[in-house]
């Protein structure tokens, strides 16, 4: 079987022992999806994240382990010559919005977002992308290429319940569900000083926050400028052929299964970080599911050895703030007023143990209060809480425990969310603002 992202990770799962549960065909991609031991931990509610799905219709069908089953049976050669075109896989794969959590909190650590990038590339290999998932996908191309005319276009469809209407007919993005608007464009590029006291930084500005938080930017280079750091923005590289457009981790191409289109966009990031990487520069981003790319996904995009040295480079705002305080950073902060506040964690965040930085980074505001939401997926995932058919089921998960804790929380209580799709989806659901942890200690700065 020809596969779209290398599966080499799992090389040697299952060798030299009798493990019957690798299927006949699927090579390595074939073995991450056996690692799975079927224990039902998927198929559970209370804390953490996995599985959300399950969660919401405690229909073992909807789990991960059911994902699995189903993998199995294709690899297996009993769904049929087009098995990635199966009812059945199809069935199993619909409500998954590859929130990473049973990478973390299963015991065998089953990467169900991986899986499931691989065999959405597998079926448009076979049949094309559709022009929604083209649509979602190519965002930041077409982000960059139409930024004005689109802004334009997405507040009319707002505006009007007729084109909203059009759009669920013929793109079938979901009518109930308001479109983020664009409100920014490419940041644009400071002078940064030679060096700050406590050295340089090098910041990741994705393609949400460029185009849709601009603010989240702003605040997070005052607040390393503050604490001591030389900021400077990620950029192009010189040999870049696209060196206006804004540099991207290919999330969204990833998550519509675009590999190629997401390796294009891993190269140029890797060729832009050289400078970086050989000068050991901590590289910091702000969008959990974005930086993250870096530390996870980069692996399977065949981007070459350098990887693996992001990996240890690369950091999350609030980790990188953290683990410099344990240096002997200072970062000066005044109490705020009503200061208290909820507190939701991206799922890839909790995937990645990041969220002992957030709760690190918010102890530090003098007299603040702070509460960690316990909540599984927000349902939003992307643009899965876009899409017509899942509006109700994005909802639904944001009902199991996110919703009903800010609908309770005091109208002074700040809600605070890193992950711009949970921002829109807490906006959506109870009509609250949530804002970056950035934006917290820009105003907290004293």
């Amino acid at each position: 079987m020809k596969t779209h992202l290398d599966w080499l990770a799992y090389d040697t799962y299952g060798a030299g022992d009798a493990y019957a549960g690798i299927p006949a065909t699927g090579g390595n991609y074939a073995k991450a999806v056996a690692v799975c031991m079927n224990n039902h931990q998927c198929q559970r509610d209370g804390k953490g994240v996995m599985c959300p799905s399950y969660r919401i219709t405690h229909d073992p069908a909807h789990s991960t382990g059911a994902r699995v089953k189903a993998f199995k049976a294709a690899l297996n050669g009993e769904l049929g010559a087009e098995p990635f075109f199966h009812p059945d896989l199809a069935a199993a794969m619909d409500l998954c919005v590859s929130c990473k959590g049973c990478k973390k909190e299963c015991p065998s650590a089953v990467d169900m977002t991986l899986i499931k990038t691989e065999y959405l590339a597998q079926k448009n290999e076979r049949h094309g992308v559709s022009r929604r998932a083209r649509l979602f996908g190519a965002l930041p191309a077409w982000l960059h290429r139409w930024r004005t005319p689109l802004a334009l276009l997405v507040r009319w469809r707002n505006a009007s319940p007729w084109l909203a209407a059009l759009a669920e007919r013929r793109l079938g993005i979901a009518a109930q569900r308001p479109i983020p608007e664009i409100v920014g464009g490419p940041l644009p590029v400071e002078d940064a000083p030679a060096s700050g006291q406590r050295g340089k930084v090098i910041l990741f500005v994705d393609t949400f926050t460029h185009y849709y938080t601009p603010e989240v930017a702003t605040a997070a280079r005052e607040v390393l400028t503050a604490a001591g750091y030389a900021v400077e923005l990620l950029l192009p590289a010189a040999d870049d052929g696209e060196p206006e457009r804004p540099l991207c981790c290919g999330r969204t191409y990833l998550s519509q299964g675009m590999v190629d289109a997401a390796k294009l966009e891993g190269k140029r990031v890797m060729a832009a970080l050289a400078p970086a990487l050989a000068a050991g520069t901590p590289i910091i981003g702000l969008e959990p599911s974005c930086l993250l790319a870096l530390r996870d996904e980069f692996y399977s995009l065949s981007l070459g050895p350098d990887v693996a040295q992001v990996g240890k480079q690369a950091f999350l705002f609030e980790e990188f703030l953290m683990r410099e305080a344990n240096k002997g950073m200072k970062l000066e902060l005044k109490p705020l007023t009503g200061a208290k506040a909820l507190v939701h964690g991206h799922c890839h965040q909790k995937a990645f143990g990041a969220m002992k930085s957030v709760r690190k980074v918010l102890a530090w505001i003098p007299e603040f209060e702070f509460e960690i939401i316990d909540a599984s997926c927000c349902g939003m995932s992307g643009s899965f809480g876009l899409e017509a058919e899942h509006y109700e089921a994005s909802l639904a998960m944001g009902e199991l425990a996110l919703f009903p804790a800010v609908r309770a929380a005091a109208p002074e209580t700040l809600i605070v969310a890193d992950g711009f799709s949970c921002r829109h989806q807490i906006a959506d659901g109870s009509g609250r603002q949530a804002i970056h942890v950035a934006v917290l200690l820009q105003r907290a700065l004293d």
